[in-house]
């Protein structure tokens, strides 16, 4: 029987993504709160956010169906970095990025009636030194608020700003693909399906 993907995420960045492997997919949106506790770091952070977003679709879901859940979020010397609330939180952050080192951490979970897995990959982005005029053009043309570390690395910030990218260029869009398409294969995805 082939597997029904479900893609539990607004993000048009993931859709984009997903269609890339011509695996067809709908898409289910369930409004769950984006809480964590305060003592967990890094990859347990996203891979947390991932798996309770997917616990939310787990009843819902039929035998031949797996739902996709993810989050990403930016870590930047000890701390996280989530979408902004405004424009000057998000000021704040691209300030804090500029110049400097950052991990984008994407954590997914795949989740069946029968099954569930919950992974995440970590890509190192280097920023340059950015000008306030260069933040200020971003904030002003572009949507940054609905993006953890308030950029896009496929929008103007991220194509003047960046200098290199060590790990998965799909994973600071906002999703491994790579690993999610080896993982789907244990949830009985065959390229013959597709």
């Amino acid at each position: 029987m082939p597997v029904k993907l479900i893609l539990a995420s607004n993000s048009p960045r993931r859709k984009e993504i997903l269609s890339g492997l011509r695996i067809p997919f709908t898409i289910k949106i369930k409004d769950v709160a984006e809480d964590f506790e305060p003592h967990l770091q890094r990859e347990q952070i996203a891979e947390h956010l991932a798996g309770h977003k997917a616990a939310a679709y787990k009843t819902d879901l039929q035998a031949d169906e797996v739902v996709l859940t993810a989050d990403t979020i930016v870590w930047l010397q000890n701390s996280v970095l989530n979408k902004p609330k405004d424009l000057a939180e998000a000021k704040e952050m691209l300030q804090r990025l500029s110049g400097n080192v950052h991990e984008v951490i994407t954590g997914v979970c795949l989740q069946s009636r029968q099954k569930q897995e919950i992974f995440h990959d970590v890509s190192k982005v280097y920023f340059r030194k950015l000008s306030e005029k260069e933040i200020d053009f971003y904030l002003e043309h572009f949507k940054p608020l609905d993006k953890a570390g308030a950029y896009g690395v496929q929008e103007f910030i991220g194509m003047i700003g960046i200098e290199r990218i060590e790990g998965s260029y799909f994973n600071v869009m906002g999703l491994p693909v790579h690993l999610v398409y080896e993982k789907l294969k244990g949830f009985g995805l065959d390229l013959e399906s597709i």
